[in-house]
């Protein structure tokens, strides 16, 4: 079975805010889908204009034009703005910059890593380098004398370091080659300047500095180094986590309350990054995620409706329609305040970020979960026990779960069951894994707010590697009052199947997530069926879905994962006829196909699957394997085996080699036993 992972190869902190890959490739196709095209080259042609205060208002037209919009988006990249808003980080006005930092920091966060990577190849780093000392000076004036200056001055210097943190954070996970640039830069004690002072400067800019050490501490060995050698940054993230008396542990629609929750967030993401907590330290007897991570990320991804949240975004758009924001009204005169966003557009971006929060605090309890040697559970122990378990999970959960229980959540009796049996996390995890209206809309009805689509479904993604990593140690580690709770199982095994039927087979362009899902759903769905293996009654319909990702994939680990699934499946004992399809499914694997079509990895699995399935002669379902005359098909695929495994470097993947020496001599014992069986 395919263990758990800790890290992605692929880091998703700064996924693409508005996808364009719902769009044909080319300038043209954009063009074709931008209703903002005419405004394009008055723009660029100002962004060199003479005129200082025609630059900056170039500068922040760049930032409405993008707002929720691929096609204008990709326009302008064609016409080289990211290489214009770099050279005006330059810029003799300091207007000037500051505007063009605000535009490049939101075209980080729209365009996700193709744009990351254009700024990084284009040298943005230089100008960049040179605001950490200007910033950290300011920053230090208005700390020491924070009547020095008006506030509207020192909330200019505020924003234009959240503008700067932040394009660190995008481009610290673009690619290898901007993560040396930045740990080259040495910017933890400035980062880290900004949560020291955390009771005096804004949320937001705090929060963003937070953000980028949790991405720059992410399998980061100088930061990590950096940080875990300092005790006064080692207890600051501390009193941040702990957060004094009275934690903020509740997303409740309060902005700067919101803020603080992500605050609080990150800061258990880093220490999460951070583990082993060094040695000798106060800390080190802490257990992050027993005593921190787990406690109070719970409440976190319990306290958001995600159904709430859609029908409030739809009523803030219907609103916003009546007065849709133009490029033309802006003048040099009156530019809009608060990053150039309306009243609903703040709304609208306080929402995302409640959703962002809720994926981010999801992210680290993946991490958390691949980790875990022994999850909590409620073994069957006295009355006492139980009703004190159950006491601590309804003071924590909830109240939070009564508002987000909606008719295609988990129903009353299935919330009381699994509280008993599994840890208390799985219950909000399967609420978070069903999709919703705005969830994968159709390319014929597009998103009416693509962020809000764009958080929902990494939110789906989230939740599903975290049920995959909890599963999987579960599944790892026997736990018998687990296994024996077969209700439990079916439940479980439902609501996944459930969420799975929404989100459908049919991936169209721009709903590319539906695809991550589903390779991340099917090991959830073996994690599960080796729990309660035997147990699960497989639908025809589901066993069919597994087939045809197994056939379709061209990842040898997703198709592992449909095989062993399938195994789990096939297991049922009085299911004959599922039994006798899923076992065929799997001999053809053997016996029909290639190795280069199949996959070495797919299929050793299906030879150790068949070997499990029919281990136990005395099953109802055997007679499949008498009447099919399995053995001998098994026996014919013996050499094509001993060819495969014949063929895997034992220098390149020595694991792999000696698994596979493992399964071919299970095979051929397994044959020579079902040979001696007398019926």
């Amino acid at each position: 079975m395919g263990k758990s992972q800790k890290k992605r190869s692929m880091r998703r902190h700064n996924p693409m805010r508005v996808p364009d890959s719902h769009l044909p490739k080319g300038l043209e196709s954009a063009a074709e889908a931008s209703t903002k095209k005419e405004a394009i080259l008055p723009i660029i042609q100002k962004m060199e204009s003479p005129d200082s205060s025609e630059r900056k208002w170039a500068c922040v037209a760049v930032s409405n034009l993008i707002q929720n919009d691929p096609s204008t988006r990709r326009l302008l990249q064609g016409k080289n703005v990211v290489g214009s808003l770099i050279t005006r980080l330059s810029d003799s006005e300091e207007e000037v910059w500051i505007e063009a930092a605000g535009a490049l920091r939101n075209l980080c966060i729209d365009g996700g890593y193709d744009i990351c990577a254009e700024m990084y190849n284009k040298n943005i780093l230089a100008p960049l380098n040179t605001f950490v000392p200007k910033i950290s000076s300011s920053l230090s004036q208005f700390l020491l004398s924070p009547k020095a200056l008006p506030e509207n001055a020192r909330r200019v210097v505020y924003e234009f370091a959240e503008n700067v943190i932040t394009i660190f954070w995008c481009l610290s996970e673009t690619s290898n080659k901007a993560l040396n640039a930045i740990n080259s830069m040495n910017l933890v004690p400035f980062l880290m300047s900004f949560l020291a002072a955390r009771d005096k400067l804004p949320t937001a800019t705090v929060t963003a500095a937070a953000h980028s050490l949790y991405v720059l501490t992410d399998d980061n060995p100088p930061t990590i180094d950096a940080i875990r050698s300092n005790a006064e940054y080692m207890s600051c993230l501390l009193d941040i986590v702990r957060g004094g008396e009275h934690p903020p542990i509740e997303m409740n629609g309060d902005a700067s309350n919101d803020r603080l929750v992500m605050l609080n967030v990150l800061c258990c993401g880093i220490l999460g990054n951070l583990c082993p907590l060094p040695l000798p330290n106060a800390l080190s007897s802490l257990d992050v995620n027993k005593d921190l991570v787990f406690p109070l990320l719970q409440p976190v991804i319990s306290s958001v409706s995600l159904d709430s949240a859609v029908r409030e975004v739809q009523d803030l758009v219907a609103r916003r329609e009546s007065e849709p924001p133009e490029i033309e009204k802006l003048s040099l005169k009156h530019l809009p305040k608060s990053d150039h966003k309306s009243p609903i557009e703040l709304e609208l971006g306080r929402l995302e970020n409640r959703l962002r929060t809720v994926q981010l605090a999801l992210e680290i309890l993946t991490g958390a979960c691949a980790t875990l040697p022994d999850p909590v559970i409620q073994t069957a122990g006295t009355e006492n026990d139980d009703d004190e378990n159950e006491g601590e999970d309804a003071d924590m959960d909830d109240a939070a779960m009564e508002d987000n229980m909606t008719s295609d959540d988990i129903s009353q009796q299935a919330n009381g069951s699994l509280t008993l049996t599994v840890p208390p996390l799985v219950q909000p995890l399967l609420v978070l894994i069903q999709s919703t209206p705005l969830s994968f809309p159709p390319s014929s009805n597009p998103s009416c707010y693509p962020p809000i689509t764009s958080a929902l479904s990494a939110i789906h993604a989230s939740a599903f590697e975290c049920l995959n990593n909890m599963f999987l140690a579960l599944a790892t580690h026997s736990h018998p009052s687990i296994t024996a709770d077969e209700s439990t199982g079916l439940t479980i095994w439902g609501e996944i199947w459930a969420s799975l039927s929404k989100v459908g087979l049919d991936i169209s362009p721009g709903q590319e997530r539906k695809r991550e899902i589903w390779e991340t759903a099917v090991g959830v769905l073996w994690a599960v069926g080796k729990i309660w293996k035997g147990k699960l009654v497989p639908d025809e319909g589901h066993v069919q879905i597994l087939m045809n990702i197994c056939d379709s994939s061209a990842d040898p680990q997703v198709r592992v994962k449909c095989i062993g699934a399938l195994e789990c499946l096939a297991q049922h004992a009085t299911s004959i006829v599922a039994n006798r399809v899923i076992s065929s499914y799997l001999l053809n694997i053997l016996t029909t196909a290639s190795v280069s079509s199949t996959g070495t990895e797919p299929l050793l699995q299906a030879v150790s699957a068949l070997i499990d399935i029919y281990s136990d002669e005395a099953l109802p379902y055997d007679i499949n394997f008498r009447e099919g005359r399995f053995e001998e098909r098994l026996a014919q695929s013996v050499e094509g085996v001993r060819k495969t495994v014949r063929a895997i470097d034992r220098r390149r993947e020595p694991d792999l080699r000696l698994r596979g020496e493992e399964v071919r001599d299970n095979l051929t014992a397994f044959i020579r036993y079902r040979r001696g069986l007398q019926f």
